[in-house]
């Protein structure tokens, strides 16, 4: 277990893994979860230490007490008003946007509460999202006259491009429901349910072969930013790839064989395809 924290040795990131799943917990309540350098860089180096963990299936990502995220910490920013600084900072964010997207491990946004600016952000580039029927949703950075850029990144890449851009020039809340409609969560249950949502889906995502979720995961991304025949020869190469695996073997003989599959604990080296590294 590793844990990151304040000046004042109080935990800003939490994390406990059991049974394959990995849960990183933001833990600035008195804050609203907001993304100080300090939660950016807990952030970063759990989920960089998780990569390389195979025995590590799935991370949830979570808030501790009443939001999920509020986004950027003002008050941090206004006390470091400096063009560099800022470079620094939006760089810091997007390293660990995009962590979140190369990692092989799915990564499950678990909201609760409200999700704001770079706050929704996290949740739009998180892998799956699960919402409580109370959780909302903006980027609000236009409310204080800026506009949410990077945050937009991770949005239009979720949902229309209109309905992104009516939430970022309006910094207006969308409630779970509008944003299960959007595209921006999968699931939305009662907040007694949420954990048990939750679950469920990493079960379900712990049950399957570890090197195909790794190698689907990755190109799938890969293919979103590729013109139609580019995105067919990387995936037709990643499939070629994925039936040389053991894992589709034992898939296919089981399924034949009416028996269920046994898959290997992790991904075995060398799985992915060179294009995929």
């Amino acid at each position: 277990m590793s844990q990151s924290s304040h000046p004042e040795n109080e935990p800003v990131l939490l994390r406990h893994d059991a049974g394959g799943v990995a849960t990183l917990t933001l833990n600035r309540p008195g804050q609203f979860n907001s993304l100080s350098t300090e939660l950016l860089a807990g952030l970063q180096n759990a989920l960089d230490e998780i990569a390389k963990d195979s025995a590590l299936r799935v991370v949830v990502i979570a808030g501790a007490g009443k939001a999920f995220c509020a986004g950027h910490d003002l008050k941090q920013m206004r006390a470091n008003h400096d063009k560099d600084y800022m470079r620094r900072l939006f760089a810091q964010c997007g390293q660990v946007m995009m962590t979140i997207v190369k990692m092989p491990q799915p990564v499950i946004a678990r909201i609760h509460g409200i999700a704001a600016a770079a706050g929704c952000q996290l949740v739009a580039t998180c892998d799956l999202a699960v919402a409580a029927d109370i959780a909302r949703f903006a980027v609000s950075g236009i409310n204080v006259g800026l506009f949410c850029a990077t945050p937009s990144v991770a949005l239009a890449r979720n949902m229309g491009r209109k309905q992104a851009m009516e939430m970022l020039l309006t910094g207006e809340f969308i409630d779970a429901a509008e944003a299960q409609s959007r595209g921006l969560v999968n699931r939305v249950v009662p907040l007694d349910r949420l954990d048990a949502e939750v679950q469920q889906l990493t079960d379900s995502i712990c049950a399957k072969p570890a090197s195909a979720i790794a190698m689907g995961k990755q190109v799938f991304y890969q293919q979103l930013e590729l013109g139609l025949e580019g995105a067919y020869q990387i995936t037709a190469e990643t499939m070629a790839c994925n039936m040389m695996c053991a894992d589709a073997g034992e898939g296919i003989d089981a399924f034949m064989q009416k028996r269920k599959p046994v898959w290997p604990a992790s991904v075995p080296s060398g799985a992915l395809p060179p294009s995929q590294l």
